[in-house]
């Protein structure tokens, strides 16, 4: 029974889990909160160069083309998305109603999406475009909604813009442009790759949370409190799987076209939400925004691993 619950969980979950306990137990204090701060942005900067040197310009050209397609899963990541996220925030308050819209305001994933499109048998090669173009948007557009949205809260100062383009678009752009030189090796570096995309969000999650247990998040969040935000996270992917179900039929998609729709459009990316989230929000924040973030991550992971299978399980369309 207990290894049947633990495998719907990844282990990079079971990871950020043990992750939020020892920040519950052992926060960083003083020097030790500084060093863990500085190693999570020296993370963050090389995730990003990184991520820039692996997307190639043909991706990026792709994302020009089924442009029916890709407007749709743009149009639900940062429109649809948002206005479900201005609704439902509303039933909380504080920085626990921030994280609600924030996740929100997030931009595709780009494994999961292509994971399950795969698994269910949809457009592999739209779904590596929409997934990519989601996520390269969202550098850009995710910090605007969120100052257009929330800038009135007095999260989002020029200090944050500034940190937004230093942190991640400027070695985004690096990594980018020194890709005909470093892309091939970067590519073939799986592990590494792995490493640092994980190592760096563990990272940001223990200081995020070290700080907000330091400041009393959990004097602040009762257990009612979580359990409600988890509820809502429920109903939040429930409506938008309905929506992009329901536009791929209205878009007249074929069968692959609309796996994608789903499964991109209804993703939230928790490795773009979390170093946004620690630069855009303050520190004592950062912890609580998270919340919902991580919380949409797994109940994203569960559902769509189930509704993948129920559509490889389907027989194929007649050609």
């Amino acid at each position: 029974m207990i290894r049947r619950f633990l495998s719907l969980f990844e282990p990079f979950i079971l990871m950020l889990l043990g992750t939020v306990l020892l920040a519950s137990i052992l926060p960083p204090r003083g020097v030790i909160a500084m060093i863990v701060g500085a190693a999570a942005d020296i993370g963050i900067v090389l995730l990003f160069f990184l991520h820039g040197a692996r997307l190639s310009r043909e991706a990026i050209r792709a994302g020009a083309s089924n442009w029916r397609l890709h407007a749709a899963v743009l149009a639900v990541t940062f429109v649809v998305f948002p206005l479900f996220g201005l609704g439902l925030s509303r039933i909380m308050t504080g920085p626990v109603a921030a994280g609600i819209l924030f996740l929100t305001l997030l931009p595709s994933t780009v494994q999961s999406s292509i994971a399950f499109t795969a698994i269910a048998r949809g457009n592999v090669a739209a779904a590596v475009c929409s997934a990519s173009f989601s996520n390269l948007l969202g550098i850009v557009v995710t910090p605007l909604l969120v100052a257009w949205l929330m800038g009135g809260a007095g999260s989002i100062s020029l200090d944050s813009i500034e940190a937004i383009v230093l942190q991640l678009l400027v070695p985004f752009v690096a990594g980018h442009l020194l890709r005909p030189w470093i892309g091939a090796w970067v590519t073939r570096q799986k592990t590494m790759l792995t490493v640092v995309d994980r190592g760096s969000i563990l990272l940001v999650v223990y200081s995020a949370f070290g700080a907000a247990v330091v400041e009393g998040l959990w004097h602040r969040l009762s257990p009612g409190d979580l359990a409600l935000v988890a509820l809502i996270c429920c109903v939040l992917l429930a409506l938008v799987l309905f929506v992009t179900w329901g536009l791929g039929s209205l878009l007249g998609l074929n069968r692959e076209d609309a796996i994608v729709l789903q499964f991109c459009g209804s993703k939230k990316s928790l490795a773009s939400g979390v170093p946004m989230a620690g630069v855009l929000f303050a520190p004592a924040q950062v912890g609580v925004v998270l919340l919902p973030v991580m919380l949409f991550h797994q109940i994203q992971l569960i559902a769509c691993a189930m509704i993948a299978r129920r559509y490889a399980e389907r027989p194929a369309d007649p050609t």
